[in-house]
């Protein structure tokens, strides 16, 4: 399915909802709610290969979650109803962002196939904040150094099931994505991702108490997974500093797509694919690559300029002033 026109990556934001709970353009509920309202809603259907499936998100003063009419209590419980795989322009950018970027990206990825991950993370994150608060409290009030060795504890038990977490999905990744890249690109690109940390589950406890006195300091935790990143190459070169637009743009797409394979692999259901308005600077070949590789997927793609899809069925939609009009038996996305 492709769609055009104005509105349209407000369709992909709301299946991403449904399916991860949050928003990929913005932080706060409140900016998915009409200017002129209090309320939202978004409701979609999903048919798995085993059953069918009705997702709701209601936005007012809270945000609440039912699947098949059924309220969930946690937020956690929403990720792997529905399998997504997104690019947006903005993913364009997260080679050469900062590594804050980066490390939501991977945790997106990761929460899909693990639920539990999220969970963690939130755990570690508030460990984190309360050890922080408490390293400014030693430095202006004098509080006692060794209470830290609470924090120090807690942040290591989460913070290795983090990594974990992170190391596995990353090789995972690499194992699909090398094929993938080669296959898009006449076997001209070897790609591979690499995940730095400074931090690992062998020491991690004794890398964060080494550095208390600086963290002192500071006011701030300066080692641990808050402070993972990882880096993509081509032919052993770093893409953020030696890749082309093109290039970049395309081993992001590959990274997706290794996504999507992963997700099939460890859940036999095939993502739907998100693809907001990927075709611009893109040269026909890794156009088709990537076409080639999408084809065993459900796939919508917003655009604004018209390209064919060979030997595929579609539907064509435009969308303007958020209403969906149905463009019928075409098989070329006119450009309007």
């Amino acid at each position: 399915m492709e769609i055009t026109h104005n509105g349209k990556t407000n369709i992909l934001e709301a299946i991403f909802v449904c399916s991860l709970g949050k928003s990929f353009r913005t932080n706060k509920d409140k900016e998915l709610i009409n200017i002129n309202s209090n309320t939202a809603a978004v409701e979609i259907e999903a048919t798995k290969t085993d059953r069918k499936t009705k997702i709701k998100v209601e936005l007012n003063d809270l945000k609440k979650f039912y699947i098949n009419k059924i309220s969930l209590e946690k937020i956690s419980d929403l990720p792997g109803n529905i399998y997504v795989v997104l690019f947006t322009p903005e993913d364009i950018g997260i080679l050469k962002n900062e590594p804050e970027k980066r490390r939501r990206l991977l945790n997106i990825m990761i929460s899909q196939l693990r639920p539990v991950y999220i969970h963690t993370l939130n755990q570690y994150n508030k460990t984190l904040e309360q050890r922080n608060n408490y390293l400014k409290q030693i430095k202006t009030e004098g509080k006692k150094e060794e209470n830290l060795d609470v924090w120090d504890e807690q942040l290591t038990t989460l913070g290795i099931k983090i990594y974990n977490y992170r190391k596995e999905f990353i090789d995972k990744i690499n194992n699909k994505i090398t094929e993938i890249h080669l296959k898009t690109t006449e076997n001209k690109e070897n790609v591979k991702i690499e995940y730095k940390s400074n931090i690992n589950d062998k020491d991690y406890l004794e890398k964060i108490r080494e550095r208390r006195e600086l963290d002192i300091i500071k006011g701030y935790t300066t080692r641990g997974v808050h402070r993972d990143d990882f880096e993509i190459y081509i032919n052993e070169k770093e893409t953020s500093i030696y890749g082309s637009q093109g290039q970049i743009r395309s081993t992001i797409i590959s990274l997706k797509l290794a996504e999507a394979a992963v997700i099939y692999e460890e859940t036999g259901e095939r993502p739907i694919l998100l693809l907001d308005d990927f075709m611009s600077e893109l040269d026909k070949k890794r156009i088709q690559g990537f076409l080639e590789n999408i084809k065993d997927n459900q796939v919508i793609i917003t655009c604004t300029d018209s390209f064919k899809i060979p030997n595929s069925e579609y539907n064509l939609y435009k969308v303007t002033n958020a209403k969906i009009e149905t463009i019928a038996g075409k098989k070329q996305l006119q450009k309007r």
